[in-house]
């Protein structure tokens, strides 16, 4: 990967919607090469896929806790069985595998607290091998989805 890809890349992570001649334009390219160089990112992974970032409070998920969760086990069935079931809650829109005394970090969005509460008891504590649950509530996103750092400064 040499500075034009990473160029490339930084110029998508600002806009997936930008169209091929406008990227190679940016990036100082002509359209072919500009092209095969995208479909080379793609191929080999660097490039996962393209998505819109939706507002949760336009959507009326307006509530966001952080959830740590410490399993009972940490045998490979336990670590399996809970990150199958943990990936069917569609709440739960990041979830982090952790070294250290707790296992994972989960983070949540609903719509309102009484909505987390029932989430927390009703799915989230049922969890298979969930020792302990702890919750912090988010007050403010300072940073959220920020672009890697791929140009050096």
């Amino acid at each position: 990967m040499d500075e034009i890809d990473r160029k490339i890349l930084a110029e998508i992570q600002l806009d997936g919607r930008l169209s091929v001649t406008e990227l190679a334009d940016r990036v100082g390219l002509s359209l072919s090469p500009c092209h095969r160089r995208i479909r080379a990112l793609e191929q080999s992974g660097v490039i996962k896929g393209y998505r819109a970032h939706l507002d949760p409070g336009a959507l009326g998920l307006n509530f966001s806790a952080l959830v740590f969760v410490t399993l009972r086990e940490g045998n490979r069935q336990a670590v399996e069985s809970f990150e199958d079931a943990v990936m069917k809650v569609p709440e739960v829109i990041d979830a982090q595998r952790l070294f250290g005394d707790l296992d994972y970090l989960l983070n949540i969005v609903t719509c309102d607290l009484p909505s987390f509460q029932r989430l927390y008891d009703e799915h989230l504590s049922t969890l298979p091998s969930v020792q302990r649950l702890t919750s912090t509530l988010v007050m403010k996103n300072v940073v959220k989805d920020r672009s890697l750092p791929l140009i050096a400064r």
